[in-house]
């Protein structure tokens, strides 16, 4: 093993202790026990999330690395780091209030703007996605990758159960892929990256703590993702709020771009 290569598996390793340990930390909490506060925008916070993001951080964080995380004030000497944690300690906040078995601790790991490696899991159902670029994406031990799906016909598309109940999946309901609605965009991008699901993609801009790991797994796994808007994924910037985004297997990639563009004028 090169010396790239066991730095990245010393950050992987660094990874899963962190979720195995943020995921022991709120197991009290599970039953749905805790406080339930509303941020601007009522978006909903619980003690969960400050306590999965205060153990995050005490295991992952090392002298040098910067911090990115939706529970943290945002503290911009990141963008002077090369190394960066983004961070979301519990993506899916509303489904994890609702018992819906849709959320997850996401966590990604940028270097020179690049998520390069990410772990996400998902408590409830005891998956835990874990990838480096470069060596592929593992679920619970065992290797996994993208679909091999050429075709949209009879594609397993995962949407944003929000975006949905907004109407603005109508466009896809004559559409040749199954649309299934679901929680977390960072459960949804593992999905996506261990074949489980052929693509997603959202309309609605996402915080880098939303996507970091995810893009980081499918990427891993020889998949497709990119910025709505066709531009490159990007991570450590001045706002960390991104475009929607497009995640698929790569020989998908063609036929999905142009779908989107021919059914919503993506």
């Amino acid at each position: 093993m090169d010396e790239k290569n066991r730095a990245l598996s010393q950050v992987l390793g660094r990874i899963e202790e962190a979720l195995k340990a943020a995921t022991y930390a709120i197991a009290p909490f599970l039953a749905g026990t805790g406080r339930i506060e509303y941020k601007s925008g009522r978006d909903p916070v619980t003690d969960a999330d400050r306590i999965a993001n205060r153990t995050l951080r005490d295991v992952l964080q090392q002298e040098g690395e910067g911090w990115l995380s939706e529970e943290s004030v945002d503290d911009l000497s990141r963008l002077e780091r090369e190394r960066l944690w983004v961070v979301d300690p519990i993506d899916g906040t509303r489904e994890f209030i609702s018992g819906i078995p849709e959320w997850c601790i996401s966590v990604g790991f940028v270097e020179a703007g690049h998520a390069i490696a990410g772990g996400i899991c998902n408590p409830t159902t005891g998956e835990i996605f874990l990838g480096t670029l470069g060596e592929g994406v593992t679920v619970n031990g065992t290797s996994v990758c993208v679909s091999g799906r050429q075709s949209l016909q009879g594609a397993v598309v995962l949407a944003s159960r929000s975006e949905v109940a907004r109407g603005e999946w109508d466009s896809c309901k004559d559409a040749p892929f199954m649309t299934r609605p679901m929680g977390s965009v960072a459960y949804k991008l593992a999905l996506v990256a261990s074949g489980r699901a052929d693509a997603t993609w959202t309309r609605s801009p996402k915080h880098e703590w939303d996507i970091a790991a995810g893009a980081a797994l499918v990427q891993a796994a020889g998949g497709f993702v990119r910025n709505l808007d066709g531009s490159e994924l990007r991570f450590n910037c001045p706002s960390p709020l991104l475009p929607g985004l497009v995640a698929c297997g790569p020989q998908l990639n063609l036929n999905l771009s142009s779908w989107l563009r021919g059914a919503t004028g993506l």
